[in-house]
């Protein structure tokens, strides 16, 4: 897949899970729809991560001459997602509702913020 490829796939991981994780933040806690809509919100993350990391980094240093920065918050992802889950599943809903809005906060609003910056496609894309 090509960087534009693999860029598309991204947004429509990112703006999904975008749209479900806020819908998980507003509704009801432990009702079977906060896990019915968590496990796809969980699916979605781990998809947008595992996007994000075949794409290269355009701006600022690689490591690699594809690893920059913005990465950081895939690893990020695919710790918490995994550790989230398990907290729910054994019952500490505390771990699982702060792992979740740490994950929440800096992987899709704080990365988002990043992706506004001049130089990035979608700062070109709303801004010209």
């Amino acid at each position: 897949m090509n960087y534009h490829q693999l860029m598309y796939w991204h947004m429509a991981t990112v703006l999904a899970a975008f749209v479900l994780g806020t819908a998980q933040m507003l509704m009801p806690k432990g009702t079977p729809l906060h896990r019915s809509c968590g496990r796809g919100y969980m699916v979605l993350m781990m998809a947008t991560a595992l996007v994000a990391l075949c794409m290269p980094a355009h701006i600022g240093p690689a490591l690699w001459g594809h690893f920059g920065w913005i990465h950081l918050l895939c690893l990020l992802t695919l710790w918490a997602v995994p550790r989230a889950w398990l907290a729910a599943r054994r019952g500490n809903i505390g771990e699982h509702r702060r792992t979740m809005v740490i994950l929440y906060c800096a992987a899709l609003l704080a990365a988002g913020a990043f992706t506004l910056l001049p130089g990035r496609y979608l700062h070109q894309v709303l801004f010209g």
